[in-house]
């Protein structure tokens, strides 16, 4: 295995909301049927993104990432273009690292694989819940979980916080890495908890408030009270290759200045975001 391959795995396993975004896939085979394109297309902005990612990315043009990305390309003045391809492992190798794209929307700050521009939001896990249940909770050391089924993540950050409440004992796990063509984690948890084989679950944000925004039976509690470590909020941030400063700086103007923009299309797919005080920024308050 390469460095680089190697690299890639050790970023995809720390990066805990990074998974449910960009974990999908058991492999990445290299894309068929797609020409390379030039290695410099200084009139089109091209973003590697996953075709059957939704509430990121779709071929469609539907997912959050999407219509960022096309924020970006209109701030630029270019055209955009999509390198689709299943996200998995190789993912990063075999679109920025070929220079089949340039850039990557939604990386989790401080992954090593890629080089990371300024964030752009800062979201959280978040409790998924049925409406009406539960008043009151609003996180997981909460005495009332105890005996709770709860369903979360295989490998995700959340486990060990449910571990320290003593709340293994019950839950209910979904799997990290699928083929999002053919099955949605997410998706499964929303089903179950409405038919009451679980009594809540446990999502990174984004995810969470995606099936909140879907569904009128559904709310979100965002988990901003919880101590200790692995952190449940995280900094999302556009990557891009190693060395690249100048471009790196480009997408930082470029986020500057469409910062209202960016956040009001996530307000408008239900992301939960966090400003550094870990208060929850909603339309009255977004930039």
């Amino acid at each position: 295995m390469s460095a680089l391959a190697r690299a890639d795995g050790r970023a995809r396993r720390r990066t805990g909301p990074a998974a449910l975004a960009l974990l999908t896939a058991l492999a990445a085979a290299p894309a068929v049927a797609q020409n390379r394109p030039d290695l410099v297309t200084p009139d089109v902005l091209r973003v590697c993104a996953d075709p059957a990612n939704m509430p990121y990315s779709s071929r469609t043009g539907e997912g959050f990432e999407d219509r960022i990305a096309a924020i970006i390309a209109d701030e630029l003045k270019v055209g955009l273009r999509h390198y689709w391809m299943p996200q998995g492992p190789g993912f990063v190798r075999n679109t920025l690292g070929l220079k089949l794209c340039d850039v990557m929307i939604g990386t989790t700050a401080g992954s090593d694989v890629v080089q990371n521009s300024n964030p752009y939001y800062r979201s959280t896990y978040a409790l998924l819940l049925r409406r009406g249940d539960l008043p009151g909770v609003d996180r997981l050391g909460d005495p009332r979980l105890q005996g709770k089924r709860i369903g979360v993540v295989a490998g995700s950050p959340p486990i060990e916080h449910l571990g320290r409440a003593g709340l293994l004992d019950t839950m209910r796990t979904y799997a990290l890495i699928v083929d999002r063509r053919y099955a949605s984690p997410a998706d499964e948890m929303a089903a179950d908890l409405k038919a009451g084989r679980i009594d809540l679950g446990v999502l990174w944000g984004p995810l969470a408030g995606d099936l909140a925004r879907r569904d009128p039976e559904l709310v979100i509690v965002p988990l901003v009270h919880e101590a200790g470590r692995p952190h449940l909020a995280y900094r999302i941030t556009l990557g891009l290759r190693h060395n690249e400063l100048d471009w790196r700086r480009t997408l930082n103007t470029v986020l500057r200045r469409r910062e209202a923009d960016i956040t009001r299309v996530l307000l408008e797919h239900g992301v939960p975001l966090l400003d550094e005080e870990d208060r929850i920024i909603t339309a009255e308050r977004r930039p």
